[in-house]
């Protein structure tokens, strides 16, 4: 009998350990600190490296190499009486089928990024309740990380991970803290993930995917045709921000892409991109410098 629960024990526990979703490296940048014991710091950055890579995201069950790589470089500006004022960018890539080379799909720089933090103190996420600024803004980043990567391989796979992102959203916006209301700015966290959401931008969610399962993954097995899918997925954008200029999520699409897809058009072979350099100038004027560098 003793044998049977040892068995079960072990094998619940074992199927725990291969539940967590993401292979993520948390970076905690604390030299702009002076005057502090740095060890809290080093804590820190072990307690949110285990948290985000031992928790079960989901109920689903990832192999070592289906977990989806992703960083989270937290920056801290001020640290005082457990009190930290910080900035969190958070990056995500996926593979490219049949090669070796990934492709990323988050480079999101979130700078309201303030919680509280007693070294030591146990990290736990409870989707019905909230807990800390710290909790919440770590579990909702691997929520849209875990979300954006489902639609790039099919449309609306994402929205399980993106309601759970909402429902992160709804209990912090209570607290008043940053980076949480719609009345804050527009371009934050309820933002992010309310868009995701939207129908308005469900063209976005296919752009997404057509870039990414209809031009990336198939460049192997035809290059032309992949690149005229990725220049269709940018046409969809486009369309998209000619009713919705300025949207974020065009800003969050092309600070991952940008260089990737001047890289693209940068070589052969060679397919129509007359008027491509002037829709992503309009789209992403910030990265005008380098859709200039795009081949003809």
């Amino acid at each position: 009998m003793m044998r049977k629960i040892l068995i079960v024990l072990f094998i619940g526990l074992f199927s725990n350990l291969q539940a967590q979703e993401l292979n993520c490296k948390v970076i905690v940048d604390y030299a702009k600190i002076t005057n502090a014991n740095t060890q809290i710091f080093k804590s820190l950055e072990t307690s949110l490296n285990d948290f985000v890579n031992k928790t079960a995201w989901t109920e689903k069950t990832y192999k070592d190499n289906e977990k989806i790589n992703c960083s989270m470089f937290i920056t801290l500006n001020s640290y005082d009486s457990n009190n930290f004022e910080a900035t969190i960018q958070v990056q995500s890539s996926r593979p490219i089928f049949n090669s070796s080379f990934s492709s990323p799909l988050l480079n999101i720089n979130d700078k309201d990024f303030n919680f509280q933090y007693i070294e030591f103190q146990n990290l736990f996420f409870s989707p019905n309740s909230y807990d800390s600024n710290l909790v919440s803004t770590i579990a909702f980043y691997s929520y849209i990380i875990l979300g954006v990567d489902a639609e790039s391989f099919a449309v609306d796979s994402g929205t399980n991970y993106f309601q759970s992102a909402q429902e992160i959203v709804s209990l912090a916006s209570a607290t008043g803290g940053k980076g949480w209301s719609q009345t804050d700015k527009t371009q934050n966290r309820y933002y992010l993930v309310n868009d995701l959401l939207s129908a308005t931008f469900k063209p976005y969610r296919e752009a997404i995917y057509q870039y990414h399962f209809n031009g990336l993954d198939s460049m192997s097995k035809d290059l032309k045709t992949a690149k005229e899918s990725i220049i269709g997925a940018i046409n969809t954008l486009s369309a998209i921000h000619v009713g919705r200029p300025n949207a974020y999520l065009m800003r969050v699409f092309f600070d991952a892409k940008a260089d990737e897809i001047v890289s693209i058009f940068s070589g052969g072979p060679n397919v129509n991109i007359d008027g491509l350099v002037d829709k992503l100038s309009k789209i992403s004027p910030i990265n005008s410098a380098k859709w200039v560098n795009i081949k003809f």
